[in-house]
């Protein structure tokens, strides 16, 4: 069952007891509170954070706990639009305690790696994301069972490990 409810979401990340790890493969997402920041990236203004401020603050107050929010972005060669705009405001997210990673997306397709966006909490709760034709979020779809679980596990894994840090992939 979607869950299209932005407090059941929330409570993922105050639920969770170590890590949080986020599989990113879109190449655009159409989330409302993005649209006009995203415009105005397009239009070469700065959109500011304002809008982001409550993710960065919710991603400070787990951070600053020992908690580890680690997420991996598949990125084309040259990166979508969406990529640009989510790449520059990326040292935001750093600031606040995430460690965000990049992989080429050729070489996810050669590890066989998903064509979903998921995220893994402590290794044992998955919640996979869902979106529309048009790119908007539908919601999230906690799935309980364990082998998908685990494969979620090793896909995690798999990323990680071949993924390029964000200083390394900005240069």
């Amino acid at each position: 069952m979607i869950v299209d409810d932005p407090d059941a979401f929330q409570k993922l990340f105050l639920g969770f007891e170590h890590v949080a790890f986020k599989f990113e493969v879109r190449r655009s997402y159409g989330v409302q509170a993005e649209d006009l920041p995203f415009q105005e990236f397009l239009a070469g203004r700065d959109p500011g954070i304002e809008w982001l401020r409550g993710w960065l603050d919710l991603m400070a107050s787990q951070t600053s706990t020992g908690k580890r929010v680690e997420r991996v972005r598949v990125v084309d060669d040259p990166p979508s639009d969406f990529l640009r705009f989510e790449i520059s405001i990326t040292p935001y997210n750093l600031a606040v305690g995430e460690d965000i990673r990049y992989i080429d997306r050729d070489v996810a397709d050669a590890l066989d790696l998903p064509h979903h966006d998921f995220w893994l909490f402590d290794s044992r709760k998955l919640a996979v994301l869902h979106f529309g034709d048009d790119d908007t979020f539908l919601g999230f779809e906690t799935v309980d069972g364990i082998d998908d679980i685990l494969q979620h596990c090793y896909w995690r894994d798999v990323a990680w490990t071949r993924a390029t840090r964000f200083a390394d992939y900005r240069s």
